[in-house]
């Protein structure tokens, strides 16, 4: 194997981590909000774990956090919780960070 092909392996290998790094964030991240929306719901225990794993489920599949925002903002607007989508956004930004800072931490 020539230098240029390891340098080529190592860049590839490095890609697929990143990937794989990046989905296991983006699925934390679902499943936090999916809690977080629960507990504003009024969901608890098993009842919640439920609404952030279709939450998840919901998501895998499509691009960026967009459709967990529109999700979110339906059911929540559905059973009168009144929050802005500034409130939201920043709530949802909050929740990406301690995903991602979990996810690391593994």
């Amino acid at each position: 194997m020539t230098l240029f092909d390891e340098r080529e392996q190592a860049f590839e290998n490095q890609f697929s981590h990143d990937q794989d790094l990046m989905f296991r964030v983006r699925v934390r991240r679902d499943r936090l909000a999916g809690l977080w929306a629960a507990g504003l719901l009024g969901k608890r225990g098993a009842e919640a774990e439920s609404y952030a794993r279709d939450l998840v489920e919901a998501d895998v599949g499509t691009a960026g956090p967009h459709d967990v925002m529109e999700r979110l903002s339906r059911d929540l607007h559905e059973r009168g919780v009144g929050l802005t989508e500034r409130q939201m956004a920043k709530e949802l930004s909050r929740i990406s960070a301690e995903a991602r800072r979990q996810v690391m931490a593994e």
